[in-house]
């Protein structure tokens, strides 16, 4: 998901409080897992450790979250949905929810293949890579990094190509050394609530977002200060990455699953899934008439049927 928060507002809450902040003590964290504690399991790596929900027994069946949030994003409602017939990985990705940072990545080839990693540590083989939005682009990435050791992928609104113009002044203000040191560190201490309620509600739109799943996501974690920069950073060079990703998509082979709202406003189904059709002979891409950013929540059982289905071909596949 991208937690997104009105620049104008936002901004003007952080600019208005960046005099008293200058000269004020370093600032801290005091949210940072206030209300939240990790679901899963901690996989050592020589760079840190990697956080992971684990549910269910089956064929492996990875999740990796979208922009600013974690592992609960899938533990909310869809993991339970698939662990009787998967041992479902929901991942935090590096920096988020409880994995430590390993440096910040902002690429989403140096994400994939940390948890290419994490995943091999689990003993996981040949394992269904789910990406949403932003992880859409990490799991694009470990099919292009790892083509024989991927089953198949399921994408939901994945975040794949370049796309026209760019992201608006919020997105080059938080990737600022002003956003990076002042801006975002004054939201993380003064974001009200209902500001991100209000944000959440337009990553949905024009679904309503679930009754519980803020408190579920955990408001702590995804206003801490330095996921926050970190989320800016990735945002802001995203384009660059999955423009030298692209070319690479038409020799993946194996079976894709795409579904994707024709009313997301955050990732346009023209820029990016459509043009995975188009240019992937694998790709069988479901358009959610109506359906915003977040299917796996508007739209839960087609997201179960398109994993039943991509299992299904990777059966099928393996008999030919």
């Amino acid at each position: 998901m991208t937690l997104r928060i009105s620049a104008n507002k936002l901004a003007g809450l952080a600019l208005s409080t960046a005099i008293v902040a200058a000269c004020s003590t370093a600032l801290e964290d005091p949210m940072a897992h206030a209300d939240t504690a990790p679901q899963g399991a901690f996989i050592d790596l020589p760079q840190g450790r990697i956080h992971a929900v684990i549910q269910g027994q089956g064929p492996d069946l990875v999740m990796i979250h979208g922009a600013n949030g974690n592992s609960r994003d899938f533990s909310f409602d869809l993991i339970a949905r698939m662990a009787d017939d998967f041992r479902v990985i929901a991942f935090d990705r590096p920096g988020f929810g409880f994995s430590d940072d390993f440096g910040g990545p902002d690429s989403p080839v140096v994400q994939a293949d940390i948890l290419r990693v994490a995943a091999a540590t689990l003993g996981l083989e040949d394992p269904i890579v789910l990406g949403h939005s932003y992880g859409g682009a990490v799991a694009l990435a470990w099919a292009l990094r790892a083509p024989n050791d991927v089953a198949g992928l399921t994408l939901l609104a994945p975040a794949s190509h370049p796309w026209p113009g760019e992201l608006g002044i919020w997105y080059k203000l938080s990737a600022s050394a002003l956003g990076q040191h002042i801006v975002l560190p004054l939201i993380s201490r003064f974001a009200p609530r209902g500001a991100v309620e209000r944000s959440l509600e337009g990553v949905f739109a024009p679904d309503p977002v679930p009754e519980g799943y803020l408190d579920h996501l955990g408001l702590a974690l995804t206003l801490r200060a330095e996921q926050l920069r970190l989320n800016a950073s990735q945002i802001d060079s995203l384009k660059r990455h999955v423009d030298a990703m692209a070319g690479g998509y038409p020799a993946l082979t194996m079976p894709i699953e795409v579904l994707h709202g024709t009313s997301d406003t955050t990732v346009g189904l023209q820029y990016h899934s459509a043009r995975l059709e188009a240019e992937v002979e694998s790709v069988t891409l479901t358009r959610l008439e109506g359906v915003g950013h977040m299917p796996h929540h508007a739209k839960p059982e087609e997201v179960v049927a398109a994993i039943h289905r991509l299992a299904a071909r990777i059966a099928e596949a393996r008999q030919d």
